[in-house]
């Protein structure tokens, strides 16, 4: 513990803290889905390993540098873990996450990951009973299991979101749902760069690994290279932002907000690539999308009566 830059904090739950992390996990949302169709143009051209190495790299080389920069904060040991144990978790699970979506994207649409990740914030439900010590009471648990019966609208049994890639997603989504959690239980000991930068370098250890499954195709253009930097360094800067949402306010008032993603990930994924979601993905998204709000409003009324 003697490493630590800051000491062990109590998580806040008021509004103007709330209010705060809304409007940082909502800009982190936005700047994560584009960087994802930046991404998917990247890997048709070089290939998922090679663009989730240097995401990763790229990534934790601006979160260093700009911590390094912070000298009157603690500098460069802010990225020293506290928890280093469940810190290395949360990074494997996240390096897990995004090499599953990006190897998804070569079967499905931006929008319809971004329609099946609309379950995040019910498998977060579901996950806070035994992560969490949180009691789900009928109404909660019945939505719950409507938003599920939303994905299967979804998928349309045989239809063509049934493919190779799809059991790959729904385990990356599930241990996305941890990770979100995990982000708020070490908020109160680590520091947003912390988990950020050794979250980054992992991405970058994990597509170096999977470098001989996957070997890079065109890698040399100029343009690649921008795009490959310009992806890490806001990858990277925007996963600092969702980290200190996530310490700012409780995962129930912001898992809702996840849905945005399919708004900047729908119109990334129309302008870039011509992909338009098809009438089952939209409506089981609304499906999954209603039943996560409901859960928020029934927590609110909880909290109330707290």
């Amino acid at each position: 513990m003697s490493r630590a830059v800051v000491a062990a904090r109590v998580l806040t739950d008021n509004a103007a803290d709330t209010i705060r992390g809304i409007g940082l996990v909502a800009l982190s949302y936005a700047v994560l889905a584009l960087g994802d169709a930046s991404a998917k143009w990247a890997i048709l051209s070089t290939g998922v390993a090679w663009v989730l190495m240097w995401r990763g790299l790229f990534g934790a080389g601006a979160i260093l540098a700009v911590t390094a920069w912070r000298t009157d904060a603690g500098g460069w040991r802010r990225i020293a873990p506290v928890r280093w144990k469940m810190v290395v978790l949360r990074a494997a699970l996240s390096s897990f996450t995004t090499a599953a979506w990006y190897l998804s994207w070569r079967y499905m649409q931006l929008a319809d990951t971004y329609a099946l990740g609309f379950t995040a914030p019910l498998i977060m439900t579901v996950l806070a009973i035994p992560m969490l010590g949180e009691k789900i009471r009928w109404r909660r648990m019945l939505s719950t299991l409507l938003g599920f019966g939303g994905v299967l609208v979804m998928l349309r049994p045989g239809g063509s979101l049934w493919n190779p890639a799809l059991p790959l997603l729904m385990a990356g989504i599930v241990s996305m749902a941890i990770t979100r959690i995990m982000a708020r239980q070490l908020s109160r000991t680590e520091t947003a760069e912390c988990q950020a930068f050794w979250l980054m370098a992992s991405h970058g250890l994990a597509g170096f690994c999977l470098l001989a499954l996957y070997p890079p195709g065109l890698a040399g253009s100029f343009g690649i290279w921008l795009v490959l930097a310009g992806l890490g360094i806001s990858s990277g800067l925007a996963h600092c932002v969702f980290t200190v949402a996530y310490g700012l306010a409780p995962v129930s008032a912001l898992a809702p907000y996840e849905y945005t993603m399919l708004i900047w990930g729908g119109a990334a994924g129309y302008a870039v690539f011509g992909e338009i979601p098809s009438w089952s993905t939209v409506f089981g998204a609304a499906i999954v999308a209603a039943a996560g709000l409901y859960n928020l409003h029934r927590e609110r009324l909880r909290r109330g009566q707290t």
